[in-house]
C-alpha cells in the first residue's frame, strides 16, 4: 500500500482513555460467525491487506474476536518457491506455512497468530480437488469449476469459523475483479453471500484517480469496477475509495447513486503517512460502525484504541534518531524485507527513536568502500536470503561490524555469514564457506541439515515453523528476552556445523542458543563486543505493534548509544 502525507490534526495521537466495554460481546452478537469479503478493482496494490487489517483491528478494539485470510489466485501451492522480486517477502506462520506477506500485516495489527488456513491459493484448491477425485470421493461425477472448485473454496473460507472462536472472518481476495484467475473466488463469494444471508457482506476497494490536467478526481473507474463485480453476481455493500486527494462535496452521493450503495457506505481512504494511521482514518470514516450495522449487530461496545494510539504517538514523536544499515541483495524491493522493516519501526517506537534505514545492496560492498558505505551507522543488520549472489559483500559488512565494534544483528543467512566471516578472518580458514555456496569447501562451517539431504522437492520442504530454543544464562540474547526458554519461527535448510563448535568457542564466538532436542545452534554471539548477535530463526515474524520483538528492541537501544558515542566523546574533549 502506497503511503503519502495526510493531515491527521483531527485525530489525537496522544494516549486517550475510551469508555470501558459494557457487557459481553455475546450480548450484541446474533447468530453465527459473520463473513466479510474484501475485493479490489481498477488496479492491484491498492492496500486491500491494510484495509482488511485495519477493519479487523477496529472490530477487535470493540471486543470482538477476528481473523483474516488471504485468497491468492496464483497456481503455486504457496509463495515459498517464488522469487522475492515476484512476490515480495514470504511470511512463515507458527505452524510452518509459507504464506503471502499480507499475513504479516494481519499478525502485526491484531497481535494474534495466523496459520495455514489463513492463506489459500488456487494451486492448493485444485490440488485438493484433484486428490479427492483420485480417491474416488466424487463418485464418478464429472469434476467441474462449479460446484467442485467453488465448493472447495467455500470449505476453506469456512474452515476458520468451524473452530468456533471467531466472531468475524474477513476474507481478502488477491488481484482485481475481472482477472480470469479470480473468477472462481468471486463465484464462491456470490454463493456464500446467498447462503449466509445477513451474516455476510462484501467490501470493494477501488481507486479514485486524480487527473492533474483537469485538477479533479474521477469516479468512472470505480463505477466500471463495480459494474464488473455486478456482472459476476456480487453487489458490494461497502465501497472503500483510495485517493491521493480529499473527495469533493457530492462525490460520495454520486458514487452511491451509480453503484447501488448507501451514501454512508462510501468510505474515503486517503493516502497516509504510515500504514499505522489507517485504522484511525477508517474509524473516522466509521467503516467498522457501518459494517456492524449492516450485519445487524446493535449496541456494540465502543472501540478501545488506547494502546494503538500510544504506539502511534511514540512512533510519530521520537526523541532521537538512529541510522541502521540493512544489508541485503533485494534492497531495491523493500517488500522483500517487509517484516524486518516493520519490526525496526516497532522497536524504534518502543525506544522513542526514529529508525532511518539505509538500504545497502550487498553486491555493491567491497573491502575498499565498506567503511564509506557503513561508517557512521548506529547498527548493521544483515538480512536473510538464499544463494551465493551478494555473499562476499555481506561478509565484508560483518567484518566491518566485528572489527569496529558496531552493533550487529544477523538473521538466518545473516547469522550463517557471521559464522563464515569469523572462520575465515579469525580462525584462519581462508576457504571456509557454506555448502550452499561451495559444495566442495574444505571448511564447511555451515552445512545442510541431515533431514534435508534426502529432500528433492523444493516447495514446503525446508525447516519451517516454530521450534524451541534454550538460551545461555548471561548471554546478550537471554538478557534481551528476559528468559532462557523461547520459541521462534524458522525457514532454512542449512545449519551451523557442530563439528566446529569448540574451535569457535575457544576463539570467542559462542553458541548462545541451542535447540534442546536437535542441538541445532540457533544463536551465536561474540565476546568482547557491545552487541553482536546472529540468529538462525526469523524474529521479525513475531514482532507486532502490541509486542515489539525483544531482540529488535535491544538492537535499536544499543545502536542509539553507539551512534551517540562519538558526539559525547567530542563534547567531553571540548
Amino acid at each position: 500500500m502506497r503511503v503519502r502525507h495526510v493531515d491527521l490534526h483531527t485525530l489525537s495521537l496522544r494516549p486517550v482513555i475510551t469508555k470501558p466495554i459494557q457487557g459481553g460481546i455475546k450480548d450484541v452478537m446474533t447468530g453465527s460467525t459473520k463473513y466479510i469479503f474484501v475485493t479490489g478493482g481498477v488496479t492491484s496494490s491498492l492496500g486491500k491487506g491494510i484495509v482488511s487489517a485495519s477493519l479487523a483491528k477496529l472490530l477487535q478494539a470493540r471486543g470482538f474476536t477476528v481473523t483474516i485470510q488471504k485468497l491468492d489466485p496464483y497456481i503455486n501451492i504457496d509463495p515459498g518457491t517464488l522469487n522475492p522480486y515476484e512476490h515480495g517477502e514470504c511470511y512463515v506462520t507458527e505452524d510452518g506455512a509459507e504464506t503471502d506477506l499480507d499475513l504479516g500485516h494481519y499478525e502485526r495489527f491484531l497481535d494474534t497468530p495466523t496459520s495455514q488456513a489463513n492463506n489459500v491459493t488456487t494451486g492448493r484448491i485444485y490440488q485438493n480437488v484433484i486428490n479427492k477425485e483420485r480417491r474416488g470421493e466424487y463418485l464418478g461425477k464429472t469434476v467441474q469449476v462449479i460446484p467442485h472448485i467453488t465448493d472447495e473454496i467455500k470449505r476453506n473460507i469456512q474452515a476458520l469459523s468451524r473452530k468456533g472462536i471467531y466472531d468475524f472472518v474477513i476474507t481478502e481476495v488477491g488481484g482485481t475483479v475481472g482477472d480470469i484467475e479470480s473468477l472462481p473466488y468471486i463465484e464462491a463469494i456470490r454463493q456464500l453471500k446467498w447462503e449466509k444471508g445477513h451474516d455476510a457482506l462484501s467490501i470493494h476497494l477501488t481507486l479514485l484517480p486524480y487527473l492533474s490536467t483537469s485538477g479533479e478526481l474521477k469516479t468512472k473507474p470505480t463505477q466500471h469496477s463495480v459494474k464488473e463485480l455486478l456482472s459476476l453476481g456480487v453487489q458490494p455493500d461497502i465501497l472503500v475509495c483510495r485517493t491521493e486527494h480529499p473527495m469533493t462535496r457530492g462525490m460520495k452521493d454520486k458514487i452511491a447513486l451509480f453503484c447501488n450503495v448507501d451514501q454512508r457506505a462510501v468510505i474515503e481512504s486517503a493516502d497516509a503517512s504510515t500504514i499505522y494511521d489507517v485504522p484511525l482514518l477508517m474509524q473516522q470514516e466509521q467503516l467498522d460502525q457501518v459494517v456492524l450495522e449492516k450485519l445487524g449487530i446493535a449496541n456494540f461496545p465502543e472501540a478501545d484504541l488506547t494502546r494503538w494510539r500510544d504506539f502511534l504517538y511514540r512512533f510519530k514523536n521520537p526523541k532521537t534518531t538512529v541510522q541502521i544499515g540493512l544489508v541485503g541483495k533485494y534492497v531495491e524491493l523493500h517488500d522483500a524485507y517487509k517484516s524486518i522493516k516493520e519490526a525496526l519501526d516497532h522497536a524504534g517506537a518502543e525506544n522513542e527513536t526514529k529508525v532511518e534505514i539505509h538500504w545497502i545492496h550487498s553486491e555493491k560492498i567491497n573491502a575498499k568502500n565498506v567503511a564509506k558505505l557503513l561508517g557512521g551507522l548506529g547498527g548493521i543488520l544483515v538480512a536473510p536470503g538464499f544463494g551465493h549472489r551478494g555473499i562476499e559483500g555481506k561478509l565484508e559488512a560483518i567484518r566491518f561490524a566485528r572489527e569496529n565494534k558496531v552493533p550487529f544483528f544477523g538473521i538466518c543467512l545473516g547469522m550463517q555469514c557471521a559464522v563464515i566471516e569469523f572462520a575465515r578472518n579469525v580462525l584462519g580458514h581462508a576457504g571456509a564457506n557454506s555448502t550452499e555456496m561451495d559444495a566442495d569447501t574444505k571448511w564447511p562451517v555451515i552445512d545442510m541439515m541431515e533431514e534435508q539431504k534426502t529432500k528433492t522437492d523444493k516447495g514446503g520442504t525446508m525447516r519451517l515453523g516454530a521450534y524451541p530454543c534454550k538460551l545461555t544464562e548471561g548471554s546478550l540474547s537471554a538478557a534481551a528476552y528476559g528468559k532462557t526458554a523461547i520459541k521462534e519461527r524458522h525457514r532454512h535448510r542449512y545449519e551451523f556445523n557442530n563439528a566446529y563448535a569448540e574451535e569457535f568457542r575457544k576463539a570467542g564466538m559462542l553458541a548462545a542458543g541451542v535447540n534442546p532436542q536437535t542441538k541445532l545452534v540457533e544463536v551465536v554471539e561474540l565476546k568482547d563486543h557491545p552487541w553482536f548477535v546472529g540468529v538462525q530463526y526469523h524474529p521479525e515474524y513475531k514482532s507486532t505493534v502490541a509486542r515489539p520483538h525483544p531482540l529488535f528492541k535491544r538492537f535499536i537501544e544499543v545502536a542509539v548509544k553507539h551512534q551517540a558515542a562519538p558526539a559525547k566523546a567530542e563534547k567531553a574533549k571540548a
